[in-house]
């Protein structure tokens, strides 16, 4: 039998590419018309195997700042290293942002992608359920390991009063280097080892403790309705009611824990003073959560 000539080479080729961006686009239109939980499942597993692909090539994951910036990229913001600082992470999107008090207000400082994060969207209830936690935290000196398995490594606190009142379990649960995550946010070293240097040298700069919201997505009302018909959906809309107060104020909002569910009292009233998830059912300032 004749070799196949060079042309003959090169249509089967073009057929081949013509076929696999055929399958693409058909399985582009398949995700599209799934139910949401259904489809962001389906991409939240592709961002992470190409995330695990990329850390575990050595590869800045997309969106990366230029981590040998740090000082040049604070005083751009006109930031400083020692001043308080609060966090923000969503799942879905892979992102952790990172705010730095500025004139009397929390700023945007830098985003950072998530390697890692186990589970699917919504929060962890149980030892075991390989889920990471959603909702408020805080983080004080106590929660730092500088000598972590995972390079560097802070304890988010899960589980906190709202987690314990609703019998939640689980210890552990970390922002952490590395790309591996049980029921953690795996940042890469490299990412790590600068969120450590601002979170430290907030900490050492009096900040007794900072908040970090966690998030499954960005909580905007369109998000939100598109998983309306979700058992978790009430849950989240909790969780809106304090997102919102920061997209407001831009002060972390008080948090406490009433009838099992979050209430929160806007930053402006409680002078940003960043204290522990508590139990309380306060009257008076304290705003019940919607939902």
């Amino acid at each position: 039998m004749a070799e196949p000539t060079s042309k003959t080479k090169q249509r089967r080729s073009g057929l081949a590419g013509l076929i696999l961006l055929a399958l693409l686009v058909i399985g582009a239109a398949a995700i599209a018309l799934m139910p949401a939980p259904i489809r962001d499942s389906y991409l939240i597993s592709a961002q992470r195997h190409y995330r695990v692909w990329l850390a575990s090539t050595g590869q800045a994951l997309p969106g990366t700042p230029d981590l040998t910036r740090l000082d040049q990229r604070l005083a751009e913001k006109g930031m400083s290293l020692g001043t308080p600082i609060l966090m923000r992470v969503f799942k879905r999107e892979f992102e952790l942002e990172l705010f730095m008090l500025k004139d009397g207000r929390y700023e945007l400082f830098a985003t950072y992608p998530i390697c890692k994060w186990s589970g699917r969207l919504g929060p962890k209830t149980k030892t075991g359920d390989h889920q990471a936690p959603e909702g408020f935290y805080t983080v004080d000196k106590s929660a730092l390991n500088p000598n972590s398995r995972w390079h560097r490594s802070f304890n988010l606190g899960f589980p906190n009063a709202f987690d314990r009142a609703h019998g939640r379990t689980g210890s552990f649960l970390m922002v952490h280097g590395g790309c591996g995550s049980v029921g953690c946010y795996a940042m890469t070293d490299p990412v790590i080892s600068e969120i450590w240097s601002i979170v430290t040298r907030a900490l050492d700069g009096g900040q007794k403790r900072f908040q970090v919201q966690v998030y499954p997505f960005r909580m905007t009302d369109e998000n939100l309705a598109r998983y309306d018909s979700e058992p978790v959906a009430p849950f989240w809309r909790d969780l809106k009611t304090g997102y919102d107060h920061f997209e407001k104020d831009r002060l972390p909002p008080a948090v406490g824990v009433c009838d099992k569910r979050y209430v929160f009292t806007s930053g402006a009233q409680t002078r940003d003073i960043t204290g522990p998830v508590t139990a309380t059912c306060a009257s008076g300032n304290t705003t019940a959560t919607a939902g």
